[in-house]
């Protein structure tokens, strides 16, 4: 990147009652003095892929190429995507070497090309640990989980997916 590009801090949190069940996202956005909040829900999801949604969210958010540190407490995204999972899953298809088909595919192709826009440092952090921005985030994915009248995670609720309810 260049030493034009914009740095940015994101936390981000997936939240679902039941899993699955109804879900929802949060993000914070920093930019110097800039501050961004965003949150959205699906009525039929899991936890999984609201971690992965969120994170989707803020880097599609920024206008323009930036340098991200994304914070989140999923050791499930930051693993993922830090020790080259994803791609990994991606370059066989989508299938793990020993546990059969990854799952949340779809989320993790948006993902994937989001990053290669940006330059993206996936951060884990302790959740529920008193960190002010975590705790929003999570805040703001349980107030979007309980909203009424969610929209549908459509390609979670159309694929056979739904049946594993740790996806």
């Amino acid at each position: 990147m260049t030493g034009n590009t914009k740095h940015v801090v994101a936390y981000t949190d997936g939240a679902c009652i039941g899993n699955p069940g109804p879900g929802g996202y949060g993000v914070v956005l920093l930019y110097g003095q800039y501050r961004k909040e965003l949150s959205g829900g699906f009525r039929m999801t899991t936890n999984n892929r609201m971690e992965i949604m969120a994170a989707i969210i803020a880097l599609r958010t920024l206008k323009m190429t930036c340098e991200v540190d994304l914070y989140t407490d999923s050791r499930y995204l930051v693993d993922s995507m830090s020790k080259g999972w994803v791609e990994k899953w991606r370059s066989r298809g989508w299938k793990k070497p020993t546990k059969g088909e990854a799952l949340n595919q779809d989320l993790w192709e948006q993902l994937l090309d989001l990053c290669e826009k940006h330059q993206v440092e996936f951060i884990w952090i302790q959740g529920h640990s008193g960190n002010p921005e975590n705790e929003r985030c999570d805040n703001l994915s349980m107030q979007a989980a309980m909203q009424k009248l969610l929209s549908p995670d459509q390609s979670y609720e159309n694929s056979n997916i739904n049946q594993n309810p740790l996806a």
